[in-house]
């Protein structure tokens, strides 16, 4: 289990090392020709990296299109339900926040695919709060069943789950499972956590495990930015990737970079603790770092932003993203979980991609390649 490798590392002589890195350790990082490993990707997310930024980007970039071409993959988020049961300092789902709820009925969710398949979307991640009774697990089943016929590629991020749970979800055509650990600072998740299921630090950290077990084709990582320190946090997450790529290595994986923003409950909006620039050197650096692993970039980031990351590693977008039950076409105005901020339509995203010089793929992979 991957909470054995976590727990030989701290989290303050982690950030010390972090700290301590040289610049003869971020040239050997950058520019070795051999497969990079863990304290490599240490060295290009450290301060003492910034200065080398552009040449970062443009190994990134170089590495991105061998191993991409010049292609972003496309995507929409489908909330089923804002229903949860959690109280997280950090999201408008927070059940603290004394507003009505929704979880979509089927007739409904298929008005809302409906409306994205018109978009053009073949790959949708459907997501729910954490609510295990009202939206359960065997309400996601049916879910997944229902949008089976309309999308080559399904992906869920919901409630962590069970492997027998997970392996349920096999027959019915799911293909990947995002899973955040929101930060892996375990003392301070409590903080962040403070009732409810999720306060449970070591389930979630487990969960990946439980889903590589099932032998789920794809997991997607991510640590939400704003938190704790990002460059920490970051490296204990491609700790977590490096171990389950040698343990279910037969599964695919993909990597988000979540920043906080505005949401319901929250008075006053708190910044993320991660500059523009500081997160073009973490994507640089996670594709230095792994080649293979899909990179997201979600509408949480400015269309400025995702017109230029687009060159420097980015290989997935989501567009015209709603992130409330119903936001699509059933009802645009219930609670949503944050608000997002390029809020260009799908077709304009797309446009964009094209004259940058890149095709967008609607279609992530037949599902034909399942068999």
């Amino acid at each position: 289990m991957f909470a054995d490798e976590f727990d030989k590392y701290s989290w303050e002589e982690t950030g010390e090392r972090i700290q301590s890195v040289s610049l003869p350790e971020v040239e050997r990082a950058l520019f070795k020709e051999e497969q990079r490993d863990l304290a490599d990707f240490l060295a290009l997310i450290s301060p003492a990296a910034a200065p080398y930024l552009e040449e970062m980007a443009q190994r990134s970039s170089k590495i991105t299109r061998k191993r991409f071409g010049k292609t972003i993959q496309m995507y929409a988020p489908l909330y089923l339900s804002n229903e949860c049961l959690n109280i997280c300092t950090y999201c408008g789902f927070s059940m603290e926040n004394k507003v009505r709820r929704k979880t979509l009925s089927r007739e409904e969710l298929m008005i809302e695919v409906s409306t994205l398949k018109e978009m053009g979307y073949d790959h949708v991640l459907l997501v729910t709060g954490e609510d295990q009774v009202k939206a359960g697990v065997e309400y996601i089943r049916r879910a997944v069943e229902w949008v089976r016929p309309f999308f080559s590629h399904i992906s869920i991020e919901v409630q962590p789950l069970s492997e027998a749970e997970y392996t349920s979800f096999l027959p019915f055509g799911l293909n990947s499972v995002l899973v955040y650990q929101e930060t892996y600072h375990e003392q301070k998740y409590r903080d962040y956590h403070p009732r409810g299921k999720k306060s449970n630090f070591r389930y979630r950290l487990a969960t990946p495990d439980r889903v590589g077990t099932a032998g789920m084709h794809k997991i997607g990582l991510g640590v939400l930015l704003g938190l704790e320190d990002w460059r920490i946090d970051s490296f204990f997450c491609a700790l977590h990737l490096s171990y389950l790529e040698k343990t279910y290595w037969k599964t695919k994986y993909s990597i988000s970079f979540p920043r906080i923003r505005p949401h319901r409950g929250e008075d006053k909006f708190r910044p993320g603790l991660i500059t523009d620039r500081e997160l073009v050197q973490l994507i640089c650096a996670w594709r230095i770092f792994n080649e293979e692993v899909e990179l997201s970039v979600s509408t949480r980031e400015s269309e400025k932003f995702r017109d230029h990351i687009i060159h420097l590693g980015a290989t997935t977008f989501s567009a015209g993203s709603k992130t409330n039950p119903g936001g699509y076409a059933v009802e645009p105005e219930s609670l949503e979980q944050f608000e997002i901020c390029d809020e260009r339509e799908p077709h304009e995203i797309a446009a964009m991609i094209r004259r940058n010089g890149y095709e967008p793929l609607w279609k992530d992979w037949d599902r034909t390649l399942q068999l």
